[in-house]
């Protein structure tokens, strides 16, 4: 598979949201990564990167986990390397759940939830939530294989009610 389009190569996904107001329980929110294969394009992911984890070859790393949204900018972050991303996987689905410790937490209950999409120096996507403000999760990018072997990305929000556990079981669908 070779070609003269790239396409994409190191994409970084940045989520940020403001801390919960003080004396209140803090707003956790997660990055989760999953990959398919061409065998199974969709449903159960082959794997899932999250929770300060990286996929098995190294090429999917979440190399921030905030439990708070306390971080200066970009509170968590997820580094896709598309280019090394082994040829049997041919998508990757990028989404966002809301732990929900004590009841049910949407992005609208929490401030200013936002995610970033770049190619290199590239922005992709912009996220704000307020399409899926009722949601407690939501798919935020689709990275896609195509003949040729180059990744494409394809732009939408998508929103789940679901708590994390079921989200990530889900979210390729």
């Amino acid at each position: 598979m070779s070609s003269l389009n790239k396409g994409l190569e190191r994409v970084e996904v940045g989520l940020m949201w403001d801390p919960s107001p003080a004396g209140s329980v803090p707003h956790d929110l997660d990055l989760v990564a999953a990959t398919y294969t061409e065998d199974a394009p969709s449903g159960a992911p082959a794997y899932l990167v999250h929770f300060d984890s990286r996929s098995p070859d190294g090429t999917i790393t979440l190399s921030r986990d905030s439990r708070d949204g306390k971080g200066l900018g970009v509170d968590e972050l997820l580094i896709l390397e598309l280019d090394r991303l082994a040829h049997r996987y041919v998508r990757v689905v990028v989404g966002v759940a809301i732990q929900q410790h004590n009841g049910r937490l949407t992005f609208a209950g929490i401030a200013h939830p936002a995610v970033r999409i770049r190619n290199r120096h590239d922005e992709l996507a912009a996220v704000d939530f307020t399409e899926v403000g009722e949601a407690t999760a939501a798919r935020v990018a689709e990275f896609v294989r195509d003949d040729s072997g180059a990744w494409g990305f394809h732009a939408g929000v998508f929103g789940f009610d679901a708590d994390p556990a079921t989200f990530v079981t889900v979210m390729g669908s």
